[in-house]
């Protein structure tokens, strides 16, 4: 995890372990545009194992998409009953979703080991960042928009997540929370346009 900050204003940059696991099932069930903010696939790519067969008898793929969707809301909002509840084999904390809690008894172990892998290549990314100084830039924005407005900025926290997904881009969830492709940062420009004006409101 990074964390920059000054009077009163904080802003931490991570991924997440659940959410890793929740769009490797979002990618392996084929739920295209699932969720809110609705994330592109991840990269690298995971297969699709078709899930109609898996869901048929508790919904299906409507049902199943539905479940998922209020899955991710509630990881997004950090509720803390929804992070300690993936308890394998049977997830019992899941029987009122039962087309997820099918999903997650035929594919968590590959959704582990994948989320381990890409937690592992965030680690290496944090590091470099580091290395050569670009993790830098977010507590930059800041300062730069403190001397445009010749003042400190008001108090503030924000949650930078980044996670493995095929388009460097952001997506902002009110009021303190970002979703973004964690390689945007290699790109300044980029970077820049997404997470500037989001600085711009906050300061």
């Amino acid at each position: 995890m990074h964390q920059t900050g000054g009077p009163g204003w904080r802003i931490t940059a991570d991924t997440s372990g659940q959410m890793l696991i929740a769009l490797y099932l979002k990618d392996v069930a084929g739920l295209a545009g699932a969720g809110t903010p609705a994330l592109c696939p991840a990269r690298p790519e995971v297969r699709l194992a078709d899930p109609r067969q898996l869901t048929a008898h508790v919904g299906g793929l409507p049902a199943l998409r539905t479940q998922w969707e209020q899955w991710w809301s509630l990881l997004l909002a950090e509720d803390r009953k929804t992070m300690s509840a993936l308890a394998p084999p049977s997830f019992p904390a899941f029987a009122d979703s039962p087309a997820l809690q099918k999903l997650l008894q035929a594919h968590f172990g590959a959704a582990m080991t994948w989320a381990r892998e890409r937690i592992s290549d965030y680690n290496l990314l944090a590091q470099e960042r580091e290395a050569n100084g670009r993790d830098k830039l977010i507590g930059q924005l800041v300062q730069d928009r403190e001397m445009e407005l010749g003042r400190g900025a008001r108090s503030f926290e924000l949650k930078l997540i980044e996670l493995p997904l095929s388009e460097p881009r952001a997506w902002y969830v009110e009021p303190d929370r970002v979703l973004l492709c964690q390689t945007l940062l290699d790109d300044e420009q980029d970077f820049r346009s997404y997470i500037q004006p989001i600085i711009e409101l906050l300061v």
